[in-house]
């Protein structure tokens, strides 16, 4: 089913020159002394991102990369990440912003495949990335450290040398909305990352269409993003979204526990905070939850993965506050679907951002009525140029002004999306299909469940049927026959889990997304 897009940006309003860098001191030239960042170890104000940034800018330049290079960055979420894009971004140079929870092998992928010239590293991962140098064939002409502490590498730089050493660059590359900008590495879960290409103007379009349009961020708000930097999400939540507006950004650089958020949410008093449903779930069931009176929300938001309508009811009925959740991705930098502020539908994904325009196709590439399933495509402004030294699966993903997202979804009357799962986690049981996330969020319904993750498995016969892993709470008891009750008196007979089996903790990427491969990869024929 298409969508009729509203809002749809025809043309760029943004001219033959537009460096998303420049944009955002101009946005906030204003307000030089306001704060933009606050991080573990202390604050900086707009003017000194601007100054700071500027002085990274002719330091990278200095140390001999050249526009449209790519320059790694290795960071923990500190006040030098945004200072280290941005400036990277204000030279024409390509950051390309990398999950801090990788291994060696995957930096040293990264390196090769992005040919980075220079790399920005905390110094916690300094040592992995080493290693990573190591097993790369071309030479990274610098190594510029954030927060040395004493532990900076032969030739290697501190940051804050670098930024000492350096006036600021006078004026910024003359980039177009449509050159290079930076890189994302997607996250799958099988095979090798893919590296993701966007614009200056990709960054731009998120926060004028989700941002400010949807979530209706201003200068007053204090923003705090459980998902890091180097995310999709993330990025959007922590620096173009706010920075777009002159807001306040609250930055962690450990775990997102429980502790450690709810202790922001106290101590920092954000007002928009940015999560995903596992971290919500996680809060939700851990002590030491504040209570509605002791924080500053007045909106959550969420994606990465469909959020189950009993949690954003549980949130709502504590803190009086809605969950905004939505579906984006990497190849689309942020959410191009979503719930609307006072309207809310928990249980599915919303309406489609304007701005963007969404069709569900069948298997045979033609649209589906409402109430079935298709596959998810996109159209919209944010799209990523390509994969980087991938055609094939640029050619698959990226159709034209269309962009295949790999995500299935029923289009309800109202207009409302529901998630199906993923393209790949569908499974056909008797010949219907059936959704993992379905039975998933039912699973997680029952009050001993944390939370749960739903495989096809193969009978005896080679027939798929549906096994549930699940994670029960610290003080969870249930059985596998009660549990499997449980869902037949909620869904369709067929839907329940034929099998149960109760994990510690179940498998994940980097990004907190449920390996269900890795599930897969124990079975054996069930009898």
């Amino acid at each position: 089913m298409a969508t009729s897009p509203t809002n749809m940006p025809e043309a760029s309003p943004l001219g033959t020159h537009f460096n998303f860098a420049q944009h955002l001191i101009e946005c906030n030239a204003s307000r030089p002394a306001k704060t933009a960042y606050i991080d573990d170890a202390g604050s900086i104000s707009y003017a000194e991102l601007a100054e700071r940034l500027r002085r990274v800018a002719a330091g990278l330049l200095a140390s001999g990369v050249r526009r449209e290079e790519r320059v790694l960055l290795l960071m923990h979420d500190c006040n030098d990440w945004p200072v280290s894009f941005l400036g990277a971004m204000y030279a024409g140079i390509v950051p390309v912003a990398v999950n801090t929870l990788l291994t060696s092998e995957d930096y040293a992928f990264m390196l090769a495949n992005s040919r980075a010239q220079a790399v920005l590293v905390s110094a916690a991962l300094l040592p992995t990335l080493q290693e990573a140098m190591k097993k790369v064939a071309h030479e990274v002409r610098t190594v510029i450290v954030s927060c040395p502490e004493g532990l900076l590498p032969e030739g290697g730089l501190a940051l804050e040398a670098l930024i000492e050493q350096h006036q600021p660059l006078a004026h910024a590359a003359a980039t177009g909305p449509d050159d290079p900008g930076f890189w994302l590495y997607s996250s799958g879960s099988t095979g090798r990352p893919k590296g993701a290409l966007h614009t200056h103007a990709n960054p731009y379009w998120t926060a004028e269409l989700y941002g400010k349009a949807i979530l209706g961020l201003t200068e007053r708000d204090i923003c705090f993003s459980a998902a890091k930097l180097f995310f999709a999400y993330g990025l959007g939540n922590a620096l173009s979204f706010p920075l777009s507006v002159g807001a306040t950004v609250v930055l962690m650089a450990e775990r997102p526990t429980p502790a450690a958020t709810f202790k922001r949410w106290v101590d920092k008093q954000p007002t928009v905070f940015f999560g995903a449903p596992t971290g919500f779930a996680g809060m939700l069931a851990a002590p030491g939850l504040p209570a509605k009176h002791q924080v500053a929300l007045r909106l959550a938001s969420s994606a990465g993965e469909a959020l189950p309508a009993d949690l954003g009811e549980r949130f709502t009925a504590h803190y009086g506050v809605e969950i905004i959740d939505g579906i984006g991705s990497t190849e689309m930098l942020h959410v191009f679907l979503s719930n609307l502020p006072g309207k809310v539908r928990y249980g599915t994904t919303g309406w489609p951002v304007p701005g963007y325009e969404l069709e569900l196709r069948g298997d045979d590439g033609r649209l589906v009525p409402d109430g079935e399933t298709g596959d998810l495509y996109i159209k919209g402004p944010t799209a990523a140029l390509m994969y980087w030294g991938n055609r094939a699966k640029s050619r698959d993903t990226f159709q034209g002004a269309w962009t295949k997202s790999g995500d299935k979804y029923i289009r309800n009357a109202d207009g409302t999306y529901t998630y199906s799962g993923r393209s790949d986690d569908m499974l056909k049981v008797s010949g219907i299909y059936v959704s993992p996330f379905e039975v998933e969020a039912t699973l997680s319904l029952h009050p001993a469940v944390l939370e749960a993750a739903v495989i096809g498995v193969p009978d005896a016969e080679g027939l798929t049927k549906t096994k549930a892993y699940v994670v029960l709470r610290p003080s969870g008891q249930v059985t596998e026959e009660e549990l499997k009750a449980f869902v037949k008196e909620r869904l369709a007979p067929y839907k329940y889990p034929r099998s149960i089996e109760f994990l510690v903790e179940l498998p994940k990427t980097a990004t907190g997304k449920i390996q269900r491969f890795r599930l897969r990869d124990l079975e054996i024929p069930a009898t």
